[in-house]
């Protein structure tokens, strides 16, 4: 599946750095950039050592990591009540699968705060644009958005949740909040993100990742060696790449099954406990179609089996048919009749 995450929150918190920390764009990061103009648009590798290990394994002539599309959408604060963005980052905003709302927690003389002063959990961002069962529902939600709680707040049940759907509405979004943290607070970032963590617990669908996109950002201009050593020295056990996607995943419910072979190995994303025979359709519409059985195996078993042939002399490989829920880290070989 294609997953699309739109990051966004306030002017002067660090999105279109975060942006081209994740994708390795270049957009401008100056004062106002991307505030009103189109929104920047890139795609971050999912960082992923199983495949690296796969392929020392197989040895194929293509490495094809998961990826996640992120788009930059710039937002100036209105200035009057009313105002409402533009219908074409409104649609960005609502085509997305979750929002990454960053929120500032670094000072910057040099960069004035649009609310005079630097406080993540007062940071909100854009969250409030906006048959009998669905007029049910949206009164239900018009009530929630008047006491200024988000729609993801609501208990629906599976028909309630289907009579609304088709609206996309923002605060029914599942939200990554990204405190944009000052280097000094990057060793212990916890002092700066508790109280955001606590405000996001009122919420459902948020999780709290901590970030310090500048620092990140010029580390990842360093050599790999010197960027490890860098991180180690500053108590940072892994990149913010790899903090944010993993947390993405967990939002959204994700995980990667693998493909193998001697011409490529590939990570796919799925839903977690998606049936063997939609996680086919991932690959190609066609061995969903046919989807005969899977010979599936975990990543570990097959790396201790050494080869696929020694797994099915272990007894490890096994076949598993169209409902079998995929699990994280497995190894699927679809058999189909077109």
């Amino acid at each position: 599946m294609n997953v699309v995450s739109a990051i966004t929150g306030l002017p002067y918190v660090g999105k279109t750095t975060l942006f081209n920390l994740l994708t390795g764009a270049h957009a401008s990061t100056g004062a106002f950039a991307g505030a009103e103009a189109e929104t920047n648009v890139g795609v971050a590798k999912v960082p992923d050592q199983r495949v690296e290990e796969l392929a020392a394994l197989y040895k194929p002539k293509k490495i094809t990591h998961a990826e996640i599309m992120y788009r930059d959408i710039g937002l100036a604060r209105a200035e009057k009540p009313g105002q409402a963005i533009s219908p074409q980052k409104l649609g960005d905003l609502r085509t997305a699968d979750a929002i990454v709302h960053v929120v500032r927690a670094f000072s910057a003389p040099s960069v004035p705060h649009v609310d005079g002063s630097v406080d993540p959990v007062r940071s909100k961002g854009p969250e409030r644009e906006m048959k009998e069962r669905e007029k049910a529902v949206l009164r239900r939600a018009i009530a929630a958005l008047a006491e200024e709680r988000p729609l993801r707040d609501l208990d629906l049940d599976p028909d309630e949740e289907k009579a609304i759907r088709g609206f996309r509405f923002l605060t029914r979004m599942p939200v990554l909040v990204a405190v944009n943290l000052d280097e000094d607070d990057v060793a212990e970032p916890e002092r700066v993100i508790a109280p955001v963590r606590e405000a996001a617990k009122a919420h459902r669908a948020s999780v709290v990742v901590p970030v310090s996109a500048k620092l990140e950002a010029e580390i990842a201009e360093l050599p790999p060696d010197e960027a490890a050593s860098f991180r180690r020295d500053l108590g940072l056990a892994e990149p913010a790449l790899d903090r944010l996607i993993r947390a993405t995943y967990e939002l959204l419910g994700l995980c990667s099954f693998f493909t193998v072979g001697e011409d490529e190995v590939r990570a796919w994303t799925v839903p977690y406990g998606a049936p063997a025979q939609q996680a086919a359709g991932a690959i190609h519409t066609d061995l969903e179609r046919g989807f005969i059985r899977a010979e599936v195996i975990g990543w570990q078993e097959l790396l201790k089996a050494g080869s696929e042939a020694n797994a099915k002399k272990l007894g490890v490989m096994r076949t598993e048919g169209k409902t079998y829920p995929v699990k994280d880290g497995e190894i699927l070989h679809v058999l189909f009749n077109v």
